[in-house]
C-alpha cells in the first residue's frame, strides 16, 4: 500500500500512533477506535511546508478546492451535530513545531472532551465559532454524508455546488460491497441512505476500481517478476524461501482518469452517471494470492466469495469476485443491550438498521 500511495503523491510520510489512551471519554461517544486519531497532531510537524490542508482519510473531493489555500488557520466547516464546533475532518493549518507542541502540552494538561482530535482541536481553538468568520469554511468543504440523507432539502438547493463529501459514521465506503457490473453499491438489510449518498458511495467505488486496482495489479506483477527463491535446509526440512525487493514503486504510473468538469450536480442524473462516465469496469479474479484483473469481455467461473484485506509481512493480499467488490469485513452485529441504550441517548442510527422503513417493516411484522 505504501508503495502505491508513494506512486500517486510527492511525499509519503509514515509517521507513529498516538493514543489518547481516554477510554472514560470515548465511552461516551461509543467509539473507542478514535483515540488513534490523535495522530493527526503530527501533521503540525510539516514545516517544510508554509500552510497545508488536512483531509481524513474518509472524505471524497469532487472538484479541485486549491482555494484553500487563501485561508489563515484554523479554517474549518461547522460539525453536523454540534455547529458551534467544526469537524476536523478538513481544516486548513499552518505547520508549526511550537503549535505541536502546545497541543501536546495542552492534551496532557485537559485531554479532550470527546477523547478524540475534534474534542482536542476545537478547545485548543476555542475562539473559532466566535473570533473570525472568514475562518468558517462553507459547510460544503466537509459535506457530512448523512445529512444528504436528513436533510435533503437543503442538499437539493445546495448539493450541487459540494466540493468534499465526508463520510462520517463507523460504516466508510470500504465497508460496502460493490457491484463492478452495475457500478452501483449493493444495498441489503444494513444499508440505507438516499439516492444521493449511495450516489456518492457509487462514485468513491468507481474512482479505486479504476484507479487503484490496477496500480495493485502491477505492484504484485512487479514484485513477483522482482522476486528470487531459494532453498535452505534445516534439520534436514528443506524450505522455499523467497525473497522480495522493497523498492517497486518508482516505475508505478497512476491511470489516467477521464476529463471532468469542476462541479458535480448530484441531482442531475443517475448513481451511475455521478460515478464518472465512461470509467474503466474490471472484473476481478482470484489466482495464487495475487491480484489478477481481467477485461470486461473476458468471463470466470470461480466461485464468488467476499473480499477482506489481510495484516500481512509484504502487501496486504486482496481477494476480489466477478461479480461484487468489497475491502473490509463488515462491522460486528452491535450488542442489545448498547442498541438500547444509544436509543436512550438520542443517538439513532437513522442511515442504517433505525432508518424508517426498517422500523416499520418490524412494526409490520409484529402487527400481523
Amino acid at each position: 500500500a505504501r508503495s502505491v500511495l508513494s506512486s500517486v503523491f510527492d511525499e509519503v510520510i509514515e509517521v507513529d500512533v498516538l493514543d489518547s489512551a481516554d477510554s472514560v471519554h470515548l465511552a461516551l461517544m461509543q467509539r473507542p477506535e478514535l483515540g488513534v486519531t490523535f495522530t493527526k497532531l503530527h501533521c503540525w510537524t510539516l514545516t517544510h511546508y508554509s500552510k497545508c490542508v488536512f483531509m481524513d482519510a474518509d472524505t471524497l473531493v469532487l472538484c479541485n478546492v486549491d482555494e484553500l489555500f487563501d485561508r489563515e488557520e484554523f479554517s474549518a466547516a461547522p460539525d453536523s451535530g454540534w455547529p458551534d464546533c467544526f469537524n476536523s475532518g478538513v481544516f486548513v493549518f499552518q505547520p508549526s513545531l511550537r503549535t505541536y507542541n502546545l497541543l501536546l502540552r495542552f492534551a496532557a494538561e485537559h485531554g479532550s472532551f470527546d477523547g478524540g482530535d475534534q474534542g482536542l482541536l476545537n478547545s485548543f481553538f476555542s475562539n473559532w465559532a466566535t473570533a473570525d468568520i472568514g475562518k468558517h469554511l462553507p459547510f460544503l468543504y466537509n459535506l457530512s454524508s448523512s445529512s444528504v440523507y436528513t436533510y435533503v432539502p437543503a442538499f437539493n438547493h445546495f448539493g450541487r455546488d459540494a466540493k468534499v463529501v465526508h463520510f462520517l459514521g463507523a460504516t466508510k465506503p470500504w465497508n460496502y460491497k460493490y457491484n463492478l457490473q452495475t457500478r452501483r453499491v449493493m444495498q441489503d438489510d444494513t444499508t440505507s441512505g438516499s439516492f444521493h449518498q449511495l450516489s456518492f458511495l457509487a462514485l468513491w467505488w468507481n474512482i479505486y476500481s479504476a484507479s487503484i486496482l490496477p496500480l495493485l495489479e502491477k505492484l504484485q506483477k512487479m514484485e513477483d517478476s522482482e522476486s528470487e527463491e531459494c532453498k535452505h535446509a534445516f534439520n534436514g526440512v528443506e524450505v522455499m524461501l523467497k525473497k522480495v525487493s522493497p523498492c517497486v514503486a518508482s516505475s508505478l504510473q497512476m491511470p489516467e482518469l477521464p476529463e471532468r468538469t469542476n462541479e458535480v450536480n448530484p441531482t442531475a442524473g443517475s448513481p451511475e452517471e455521478l460515478a464518472f462516465k465512461a470509467q474503466p469496469v474490471y472484473e476481478v479474479e482470484p489466482r495464487d494470492s495475487n491480484v489478477c484483473l481481467a477485461e470486461p469481455d473476458r468471463t470466470s467461473e470461480q466461485p464468488v466469495f467476499q473480499p477482506v484485506f489481510q495484516e500481512t509481512s509484504e502487501m496486504n493480499e486482496v481477494a476480489h469476485s466477478v461479480s461484487e467488490l468489497s475491502i473490509h469485513i463488515k462491522p460486528a452485529k452491535p450488542i442489545p443491550e448498547d442498541e438500547r441504550r444509544k436509543w436512550e441517548e438520542g443517538r439513532m442510527d437513522y442511515m442504517g438498521k433505525d432508518a424508517f422503513e426498517h422500523i416499520k417493516k418490524k412494526l409490520d411484522a409484529f402487527l400481523h
